[in-house]
């Protein structure tokens, strides 16, 4: 009964603003990081790390495409050493930041396209997972549940945290619904919190047609660039805890 909640934060840059994390660092227990490729500053990234230790959150890595026009989104065809260099230069990025606030990246999770593209693809998985271990073997990879990345990460011996999205519909294979289609994003709290008690019950990822996937669940994520995104996350708080659930790190989970 112990689950983990966790949110892509420091996607703000410069003047632009991203998101509520002061709100979500209240409630979550693992922050996903933007390392620079697709959103946030130096600054920017510097005070989300601090304010992520100083509450006791787990800081993980966000490191995406070179994309920031179109925040990491976009379809990008990197040869692996290419892949490799952009995975090592933004995790060494944040590492550094941390380290030098006194903290240590616990985790990895890739974003956008980057992220969409490695559930799929096998030998884009192995390349993310081989520059994670490279750096460091004990973080933990944080990956969508029955994908390629989750596979290629254990098979790479590092620990993985299976997530599903609280906020996100899924297809019958198992990956997101295209943020184009109708329903594929859940802006209700209700909702969001339905469909994760609903998939944490039945034992998988639950499709928007209603045909369960069984895999394991040790994460559940709530996009922070997402209207209303501290609003869901502390209905999933509240909703998770009154069905007996102990919310817990990355580290504790897996």
């Amino acid at each position: 009964m112990d689950i983990n909640l966790n949110a892509d934060l420091g996607e703000s840059y410069g003047a632009w603003r991203m998101g509520d994390d002061a709100a979500l660092l209240k409630v979550v227990g693992a922050a996903n990081i933007a390392c620079g490729f697709h959103a946030g500053d130096p600054l920017g990234i510097t005070q989300t790390v601090r304010a992520a230790g100083a509450a006791g959150v787990g800081l993980g890595a966000h490191p995406s495409f070179p994309d920031l026009q179109g925040f990491g989104r976009r379809v990008m065809q990197l040869s692996p050493a290419e892949l490799a260099a952009v995975v090592t230069y933004q995790v060494g990025a944040l590492a550094g930041i941390a380290q030098a606030q006194g903290y240590k990246l616990s985790h990895v999770k890739p974003h956008g396209a980057m992220n969409n593209m490695a559930c799929e693809d096998a030998a884009m998985a192995a390349t993310i997972a081989a520059a994670v271990k490279a750096i460091d073997p004990d973080l933990i990879l944080l990956a969508p549940a029955l994908s390629e990345l989750a596979n290629a990460g254990r098979a790479a011996g590092l620990r993985v945290a299976d997530e599903v999205f609280a906020d996100r519909a899924y297809t019958e294979a198992g990956t997101l619904v295209h943020r184009s289609q109708p329903g594929a994003v859940l802006h209700d709290a209700a909702d969001s919190l339905a469909h994760v008690l609903g998939m944490l019950e039945r034992g998988g990822i639950v499709t928007a047609a209603g045909t369960l996937l069984p895999c394991s669940i040790y994460s559940i994520c709530v996009h922070g660039d997402t209207p209303g995104a501290a609003a869901t996350a502390a209905a999933l708080r509240d909703g998770l805890r009154g069905a007996g659930y102990r919310l817990c790190t990355l580290a504790e989970v897996c």
